[in-house]
């Protein structure tokens, strides 16, 4: 029996709804969840025209990250995933946000992957983000390697926008991590259809690596103004000590800065 498409499965109420508690547990754990000035996507004024959003893949953080990037600068789209077929079946819920699940190294999970991102990209309004590499890596890692399946879809849809994303997670001076992200320049899939496939897959990886290069450089400059802040989350080192830095302060009249550091690599919010 086929599987029901993800595109029928999804629920925007659901999808409130963890966006709310994706966005709770960002606030709990990362510092600020942040987009490159000189990175922001390009505009989007053609929503019919099929998006897909191709990113590397640092960390079990990413889904969380294409749960709030998504939303905070694609608002009029819906997003769909494909993820590990094993893996989604310990999150089952995911299956109303636009998650579905994909065999790897398999010829029948490639087949199914495919036909089941052309249904994606023909709906109208909808996108497909999904991680470049098929597989975790480290942000150094050269070259990005690219998943045979993404280096298709140019094939199946000509008339989309392949855009990358970089991420990264560093930490700065506080306790928790940065969420870092930028786009680069969309790639014509017409374009990308017309070059011989591996030569396809180098021009992917080409505008991801140098998407990633140029985040790198911002992130080893810890300068929060080089972004816009998407989401703040907590600063200091929280506790019981940092409950009586407050106090101590307040009973001095002073104003209170919970940051380890507050003269590096942080704006006051």
């Amino acid at each position: 029996m086929a599987e029901a498409s993800p595109v029928a499965l999804f629920s925007p109420a659901r999808f409130a709804f963890f966006h709310l508690v994706f966005q709770g547990f960002a606030r709990r754990h990362v510092r600020a969840v942040r987009l490159a000035r000189w990175g922001l996507p390009p505009g989007d004024d053609d929503p019919t025209r099929p998006l897909v959003v191709y990113a590397n893949h640092p960390s079990w953080w990413d889904g969380v990250a294409f749960m709030l990037y998504s939303t905070a600068l694609f608002p009029g789209r819906r997003m769909f995933i494909p993820m590990e077929a094993a893996a989604l079946g310990r999150y089952g819920f995911m299956r109303r946000l636009g998650v579905f699940g994909v065999e790897q190294q398999s010829a029948r999970g490639a087949v199914a992957f495919l036909r089941t991102a052309k249904d994606v990209l023909a709906a109208p309004g909808s996108m497909l983000w999904m991680n470049a590499p098929g597989r975790f890596m480290d942000v150094r890692e050269r070259p990005v390697p690219i998943a045979l399946g993404l280096a298709r879809l140019a094939e199946l849809a000509p008339s989309a926008r392949f855009l990358p994303m970089a991420l990264e997670y560093p930490f700065w001076a506080e306790r928790a991590p940065e969420m870092l992200c930028a786009y680069g320049p969309a790639l014509d899939g017409a374009a990308l259809a017309a070059l011989p496939r591996a030569i396809r897959g180098e021009a992917l990886a080409r505008a991801l690596e140098a998407t990633m290069d140029r985040l790198a450089a911002d992130a080893l400059a810890r300068d929060p103004d080089r972004f816009h802040a998407i989401l703040a989350g907590k600063e200091g080192m929280g506790g019981v000590y940092e409950r009586w830095r407050h106090l101590r302060a307040t009973l001095r009249g002073e104003a209170f800065d919970p940051r380890h550091d507050p003269g590096t690599g942080g704006e006051r919010r």
